[in-house]
């Protein structure tokens, strides 16, 4: 059903599409395993979605994509995306664990996304031999 959700047409044959796969349903598992509430799984889903977008749409550094993660979770001003988090969705426990699993989910691999939406790789050849 993610698959279809996130309209991932090439799913068997484009590295990128699974590794989004991957991304979004691994989040949306450890929100249920919160106990979050449907509004607080879309929020949290769309909170993936803007330091992803961020990331991808944006070409944001890592820096910029924290202090923008920042002013989405504490409301503080606007933030450069046009979407971003709601302070009364999270207590404060529950924004913790969301900083928490973002640094580690994407964050702490941020090089590795950056390849993976910035750098063009060659279409591999394949041959009869």
């Amino acid at each position: 059903k993610m698959e279809e959700f996130l309209n991932l047409t090439q799913l068997k044959t484009s590295l990128k599409e699974a590794i989004l796969l991957d991304y979004f349903t691994a989040g949306f598992w450890w929100a249920k395993e919160m106990n979050f509430s449907h509004i607080q799984l879309s929020g949290f889903m769309d909170l993936l979605n803007f330091a992803l977008e961020n990331l991808s749409g944006k070409h944001m550094t890592l820096g910029d994509n924290l202090k923008e993660l920042e002013r989405a979770m504490s409301g503080k001003g606007e933030t450069e995306s046009e979407e971003g988090g709601d302070l009364n969705l999270f207590s404060t426990e529950q924004a913790k664990a969301i900083i928490d699993y973002l640094v580690t989910s994407l964050f702490k691999h941020y090089k590795a996304y950056e390849y993976l939406f910035h750098r063009r790789r060659e279409e591999p050849v394949i041959s009869n031999e």
